[in-house]
């Protein structure tokens, strides 16, 4: 069996604990305004088999010992190609491997299986309400819906992101419609706000993709973490 991989990085380290092998699936079906690797938009051709990305982790195998780290599998959407991702998981729990699933949660359906493989899920949150879950995706928000059901459902844990977007996720009424949609979740051991930052803008340019917030400025960290926590005290009162 043969999957899309875009690229592998090793000696991750915000990507799950410890140091991790992130490897970035190719393929998405989300637009995100704020997306910072749009060279994953598309599918690309199958380049990898099962064997050969399962033998590139356990490359790194003595660093996870020593660190609690493991594998991460980003994207892009690796839930585009579960299939294949399961089969990688399936090897690696058999090395004892500490496996993380970085993902929007919108992938094809049928989740219980590959939730019960992965050891912690990190589940982006694009947006609360599902008129501004489309504009910011392009795409409905039933899908993670269903993935958020089937992610209680499995009881993993589950660390939570929200990119911070001058003027689109930085306002108060979307900072307590998050402290109320956050809790729907279970399991819930961390949650990162990650400011919006101009590091993709190059991307865009070079792929010639139109950038929807070309002249939008930086989320300073500063001001992120002062609505993280403003945030905190929504989530108490909510």
């Amino acid at each position: 069996m043969m999957g899309s991989i875009d690229s592998i990085e090793t000696f991750g380290l915000v990507d799950g604990p410890g140091i991790r092998t992130v490897i970035f699936f190719s393929g998405c079906r989300l637009r995100c305004l704020f997306c910072h690797n749009p060279e994953m938009f598309q599918t690309k051709e199958k380049n990898m088999d099962v064997d050969t990305l399962v033998k590139k982790v356990l490359r790194n195998k003595p660093y996870f010992k020593r660190n609690q780290g493991g594998v991460t599998f980003s994207g892009g959407e690796p839930l585009l190609q579960i299939d294949f991702l399961i089969e990688v998981c399936k090897k690696l729990k058999n090395e004892k491997i500490h496996i993380a699933l970085d993902t929007a949660g919108v992938g094809i359906g049928e989740y219980d299986e590959i939730l019960s493989l992965v050891d912690l899920v990190i589940l982006d949150i694009k947006h609360t309400d599902p008129l501004g879950y489309e504009k910011m995706t392009g795409q409905k928000q039933e899908e993670v819906e269903k993935f958020i059901i089937s992610l209680n459902k499995s009881g993993k844990d589950v660390w939570l992101r929200q990119v911070i977007v001058p003027g689109l996720t930085d306002q108060e009424e979307y900072l307590k419609s998050l402290a109320s949609y956050v809790k729907k979740i279970k399991n819930v051991k961390k949650i990162e706000f990650l400011p919006f930052h101009h590091l993709g803008f190059e991307k865009y340019e070079k792929l010639g993709i139109k950038n929807p917030l070309k002249d939008t400025p930086e989320m300073d960290k500063e001001s992120c973490d002062k609505l993280y926590q403003k945030f905190l005290e929504y989530a108490k009162e909510s």
